[in-house]
């Protein structure tokens, strides 16, 4: 069954959607990015810590998840918005989908929008802190989401960075 969700933006725009995982947990307090490459290398890549991603093109997830272009141990975005999921993903790599990724990650997800509506809108006014929630009403996240600190008070480098120093080996040729 799908669960009702919006993203909530601070200008007082929002768009309805479809929660991308079962908790109904939200993510708070992040800028958009709207991007061209894959999933599994942008959601782990840290200078998009705290962010919440959002993909260009409509359908993702259809190569699935291997793991293998992750670029971290851990996703750094705390949400991600697609156009349309893609449940049957057919690379011969895949491990999982893009719903399961997410939820294994603790990451929340909604699906169903107008990304290009959205990406229109932020080339227009620019990056803008947003909300994905499947708890709230738009003006209930609206308010929550100006109580919250801006994105560029964060330290997230801090947050993504090694706790010790170590040793880079060099990668072998295929």
């Amino acid at each position: 069954m799908k669960k009702q969700a919006y993203l909530v933006l601070a200008d007082g725009s929002f768009y309805e959607g479809f929660f991308f995982r079962g908790s109904g947990r939200m993510r708070s307090g992040s800028r958009f990015q709207y991007e061209h490459d894959g999933l599994s290398g942008n959601a782990h890549r840290p200078s998009y810590a705290g962010q919440i991603l959002m993909p260009t093109y409509p359908l993702i997830g259809n190569y699935g998840v291997n793991g293998q272009d992750d670029e971290t141990d851990r996703i750094q975005v705390r949400g991600f918005i697609v156009r349309e999921e893609c449940m049957e993903p057919s690379h011969y790599l895949n491990q999982k989908t893009i719903h399961q990724y997410l939820a294994d990650g603790g990451i929340s997800g909604i699906y169903g929008l107008d990304t290009r509506a959205i990406t229109r809108k932020l080339r227009s006014v620019g990056v803008m802190m947003g909300m994905i929630t499947s708890r709230l009403t738009p003006d209930e996240a609206l308010a929550e989401l100006k109580r919250k600190p801006d994105y560029g008070d964060a330290d997230y480098v801090k947050e993504v960075s090694t706790k010790k120093p170590y040793v880079w080996e060099k990668c072998k040729a295929i």
